[in-house]
């Protein structure tokens, strides 16, 4: 972050890349030479404060990159001179690249202050220049906002070369044997189940059935019962039919 002028986007800062697996933040600049212990910056980094508290500061960029070996200079307006452009989706697959062939790599997203962005100078210094390509008649991002989608595209290359899980993992317990599909002869018991149930509560005619039964059963074969949904249904049956009896008797 070059010149950052606000200690709240320093702070949100370290939070976004944080959520993403990073924890390098490099200020170049800054308007506060304390802006990590701003009561604002600690206040927004919110359980990011480890990432705040050991942010590098440097004075200019030629100093904060002199490790890096690709910088993406991140700006939302065109530049007639400069690095070649690419997107913040093309930098994250570009960096990810550069990471696996380059042993000693060393990738970096800059962004420029709050209320100006990147000079020309600054962003010479760069390898490309970053677009996020947002909507073109209101294209402001806030800082923070900004290395939040730059460091999630970077997450998502990384993971995806990395051949890691996209999806958070369970924590649920192992599957019950309940939730194992039921087998053919338990869903053919219910089925039997089911057509009584339906007889006894004068759903069917067992003597002009029509074609509902072949509709029940491919819609029960679509669901693919479980056996803990077959014990379910055949609970159904047993309630419909004994509600049925007594139906009967009181008319008696």
């Amino acid at each position: 972050m070059v010149n950052p002028s606000h200690p709240g986007n320093v702070g949100s800062a370290a939070r976004a890349i944080k959520t993403m697996g990073f924890s390098e933040l490099v200020l170049v600049g800054p308007k506060f030479a304390d802006v990590t212990s701003q009561p604002e910056a600690v206040a927004l980094a919110s359980g990011a404060l480890d990432v705040l508290e050991n942010a590098r500061i440097y004075d200019t960029l030629e100093e904060a990159l002199a490790p890096v070996t690709l910088a993406f200079a991140l700006t939302a307006r065109v530049r007639d001179l400069g690095p070649p452009p690419c997107d913040i989706r093309q930098a994250a697959d570009l960096a990810c690249a550069h990471l696996a062939e380059t042993a000693e790599g060393c990738a970096a997203i800059v962004l420029g202050t709050e209320r100006a962005g990147l000079t020309n100078a600054q962003i010479g210094l760069c390898h490309r220049i970053c677009h996020i390509p947002a909507n073109p008649e209101y294209s402001s991002l806030n800082v923070a906002q900004a290395l939040q989608l730059a460091a999630w595209e970077l997450r998502y290359a990384l993971l995806v070369d990395q051949g890691a899980a996209l999806l958070p993992a369970s924590t649920a317990q192992a599957p019950s044997r309940g939730a194992e599909p039921a087998s053919g002869e338990a869903v053919q018991a219910f089925l039997t189940h089911w057509e009584e149930a339906l007889v006894g509560v004068r759903f069917l005619d067992p003597a002009h059935p029509k074609k509902l039964l072949p509709r029940m059963r491919h819609l029960f074969s679509r669901v693919a019962l479980t056996r803990d949904e077959v014990d379910m249904m055949r609970g159904v049956c047993t309630a419909m039919l004994a509600t049925a009896r007594r139906d009967d008797d009181t008319k008696k």
